[in-house]
């Protein structure tokens, strides 16, 4: 059940994804700035799920959690098309709803939002300063070779290539992600990931610089059979709630 913080202000943040890696503890060199694909940007379909239609993880008068299914966008695009997403789902449930931080379109799970504009700060400053403990699972292709570790490697945008994002050792900004083998199974391996930074697309940039993209990646992996979208899930967030500082923690089931 809820929790709550107490707070200074601050303006919505954030636009992260996720992404650890595998292998060895803070990997580093090889996979440079290959992490950055060549090849065009797949067109974008818009056809957000109408079942599950925005699931609610936690709701009271100052934050709101919901599950946000995969394929459906956090904030609407800038074309009518793009007009369905959470935020609007979100506020034909809850009147007012305010986004505090964002998940990639292809990425489901814990979407956290406020109620209203104070919590909003608060929350926000939560992100901003890394306060939020978030962890995602995902699987990844083929065998990762240790059971835990870091992954330490600065990512800036592949302007050329953009949404897409690349490893960059001289202009990237910092980006962190701690992971631990859940499970192992034929050809894939199932992660834990812990972005202890929030830079756009890091885990997936992550994983694929370390040779284990995350399936069903359709900006950084291709196609994978069995994994019609992509395997990576918000499953927990952990804050302080915006009322009273109390610890909340929110997780949703993985569909995967």
């Amino acid at each position: 059940m809820p929790a709550r913080p107490p707070a200074p202000p601050a303006a919505p943040a954030d636009a992260p994804s996720d992404a650890p890696g595998p292998d060895g503890a803070r990997s580093a060199g090889a996979a440079g700035s290959a992490a950055g694909a060549s090849a065009p940007v797949p067109p974008l379909r818009y056809a957000p799920p109408q079942e599950p239609w925005l699931p609610v993880l936690l709701a009271d008068d100052d934050a709101l959690a919901v599950d946000k299914p995969a394929g459906l966008l956090t904030v609407p695009g800038r074309t009518p098309d793009l007009a369905d997403c959470a935020e609007a789902r979100a506020r034909r449930l809850f009147p007012g709803a305010l986004i505090v931080h964002r998940l990639d379109m292809d990425t489901s799970g814990a979407l956290l939002m406020a109620r209203n504009r104070r919590a909003q700060r608060i929350l926000s400053l939560q992100f901003e300063r890394r306060h939020v403990r978030k962890a995602y699972i995902a699987r990844v292709r083929g065998q990762v070779a240790d059971e835990a570790g870091e992954i330490d490697l600065p990512l800036i945008c592949d302007w050329p290539n953009r949404p897409r994002q690349m490893v960059d050792h001289a202009r990237g900004k910092p980006a962190l992600t701690r992971w631990r083998v859940l499970a192992r199974e034929d050809g894939a391996t199932r992660l834990l990931l812990e972005p202890l930074t929030g830079r756009s697309h890091q885990l997936r940039v992550h994983m694929l610089a370390i040779g284990h993209p995350i399936l069903g990646d359709r900006l950084y992996g291709g196609p994978e059979p069995g994994a019609e979208r992509l395997q990576l899930h918000a499953w927990r967030l952990d804050f302080r709630h915006p009322r009273d500082g109390a610890h909340v923690r929110v997780e949703a089931p993985c569909p995967f």
